[in-house]
Formats: structure tokens, sequence, C-alpha cells
């Protein structure tokens, strides 16, 4: 995966971290956990807060 796989993102997330409400997710939070997927294989230069809010509303409409 790379950041412009924003719905699969979301979906691995979704995955990982059942229990989260990810409306309340810190970005410094996210962009941890993204890095951490398995598959990711983009590098943290390539993000900035734009991405991360676009990874975050697919993640909240993938658990809505």
């Amino acid at each position: 995966m790379k950041w412009s796989d924003t719905f699969d993102i979301a979906i691995a997330l979704a995955e990982n971290h059942p229990d989260v409400d990810p409306r309340y997710v810190r970005f410094t939070d996210l962009l941890d956990w993204i890095l951490k997927l398995e598959g990711f294989e983009d590098s943290a230069e390539n993000c900035n807060e734009k991405v991360l809010e676009a990874v975050q509303m697919a993640w909240i409409d993938e658990v809505s």
C-alpha cells in the first residue's frame, strides 16, 4: 500500500484497531499505525495532514 490507497489503509486500520473510534485518533498515532501496517510500503515524508485527514474520513466511513 501507498498513501494514495486511502480506502485500503482505512480497511486495514479498521481490522487492526476494531475497538478504536477513528474520530478521536490523533494524527501522530494515525501516522504511526499506518506506517506499521503489514504491506504498507511508503515513507512518512510523503505524508501530510491532508492525507491523514483523508484516511481518517475513509476509516470513519468504513466503520459507520
